[in-house]
């Protein structure tokens, strides 16, 4: 018995190496690294620019600029954990943060219906991406880029430009703080908290990831795959409304282009892969895309310290997203092996 456990001890002590090792090599502890990384890099880059990184004043930009992106990002966490994803968010963000200006109209009291109005109308519009892929067998992204051609029609024909007004109890989502942190941050906070619940604590988390890891396997289990996709759609597309109120209010006004010109469709995509999450499906989780979101947004932040010009921006971001990408592949092909 006793040369049993001594056998044994050492054994379980590599395991327990091994088991830390891995989990410092999971793709939500690399994006974090990285994080952590950028800040060391960015802090000594600003420093001999001869600026501040990271101040009072930087750290609340990044939060604020970080929230409606990071809400979106979350939605479409959702629809790619599902095997899916959704092009059509940037453009019914434009849309709605143009119907709840219209509503609002500067009047306090119609704050709740311009709020229910926004969120019926993302939840239409998920639900009619879900049910094109599902009932049409259409993919994702052509049904998704379908319905975003669809409501870039219906904004173009009814909208020239800024319309509507906020009232200003509203616009206080957009820019008050408590402390050092922004209400809209909050928001984001809670919305993240809501969808790492729904992914890690309800039946309908553990079917997406079923769905998304193997839709087959998952349909012959007796799950309705096709229910689980349009629910993550809708999911999607009332995180996107909830950002387009997030920036309504922060315009003071709907515009046709905030969507568009914030790039939210492929900027949010492009965060929850550098979270690690897989665009196959089934792998990864909100807490990577939170640190996707956050490095982007520090990123941004050191690059506007910098002064530097927008090409370059898109370049490296864009190095950025291949690298990570191509290191999350390589080490799913080392464990597969």
């Amino acid at each position: 018995m006793n040369l049993l456990v001594r056998v044994r001890c050492p054994a379980r002590r590599g395991e327990a190496r091994g088991g830390l090792a891995a989990r410092l090599r999971e793709p939500t502890q690399v994006v974090f690294l990285a994080l952590l990384a950028l800040v060391a890099v960015g802090w000594a880059l600003v420093a001999l620019h001869g600026d501040q990184f990271l101040t009072m004043e930087s750290v609340v930009g990044i939060q604020q600029r970080s929230a409606a992106l990071g809400i979106v990002a979350i939605g479409q966490t959702l629809a790619i954990l599902a095997g899916s994803l959704d092009l059509s968010v940037a453009y019914l963000i434009s849309l709605a943060s143009l119907v709840a200006a219209e509503i609002m109209a500067g009047q306090d009291g119609n704050i709740v219906p311009a709020v229910a109005a926004v969120l019926a109308i993302s939840a239409l519009v998920g639900l009619v991406n879900g049910l094109v892929i599902t009932g049409l067998q259409v993919h994702a992204f052509i049904a998704t880029l379908g319905v975003a051609l669809i409501i870039k029609g219906i904004v173009d024909h009814l909208y020239d430009g800024p319309a509507g007004k906020v009232p200003e109890s509203f616009q206080l989502l957009g820019y008050s703080r408590l402390g050092p942190i922004p209400v809209s941050a909050m928001l984001w906070a809670g919305v993240a908290v809501l969808a790492w619940f729904l992914l890690s604590r309800t039946r309908l988390g553990y079917r997406i990831y079923a769905v998304g890891g193997n839709e087959e396997v998952a349909r012959l289990s007796g799950i309705r795959t096709g229910r689980v996709i349009v629910i993550t759609h809708m999911l999607c597309s009332v995180c996107a409304g909830v950002a387009g109120l997030l920036l309504a209010g922060r315009l003071g006004a709907g515009a046709p282009t905030v969507g568009t010109d914030g790039g939210y469709d492929l900027e949010s995509i492009a965060a929850v892969v550098l979270g690690g999450t897989a665009l196959a499906g089934g792998k990864g989780g909100v807490a990577g895309t939170v640190g996707g979101v956050l490095l982007l947004a520090v990123l941004d932040t050191i690059f506007n310290q910098l002064e530097v010009n927008s090409f370059v921006k898109d370049v490296v971001r864009g190095v950025v997203i291949v690298i990570a990408v191509a290191v999350y592949a390589r080490r799913g092909t080392r464990r597969s092996a």
